[in-house]
């Protein structure tokens, strides 16, 4: 079975970590359903995912659409290469950008 782990690092503050593919892009999204919905800005560090795939990609866009129907912001920290170039090949690279609602306004961890 394939790994991940998503730990809440405290104040809408999350990294993922293992993989983001078919066999844990759900599994992925069931785990950040609680913890997500404690928070209005969301910031999720992708530099510890080691594998991705297109379902990478589709588990980052649900979120977005999650945050949009729900008036938060969500933003990605370290895209993985892999789902950049998924994105860019399917058109759909600007969408990723699409939950930073209040982007100006919010400030990485130890900035």
């Amino acid at each position: 079975m394939s790994r991940f782990e998503l730990n809440d690092l405290g104040e809408g503050y999350f990294a993922l970590n293992g993989e983001m593919t078919f066999e844990t892009a759900e599994r992925i999204l069931m785990a950040s359903e609680e913890p997500f919905e404690q928070h209005t800005r969301i910031e999720v560090d992708l530099e510890g995912v080691t594998r991705a795939d297109s379902a990478g990609l589709a588990l980052l866009l649900e979120w977005i659409t999650w945050a949009n129907h729900t008036v938060r912001e969500i933003r990605f920290l370290s895209m993985p290469e892999r789902v950049l170039a998924i994105a860019r090949t399917t058109e759909v690279e600007q969408l990723l950008k699409r939950g930073e609602r209040w982007a100006g306004f919010i400030e990485a961890p130890g900035a």
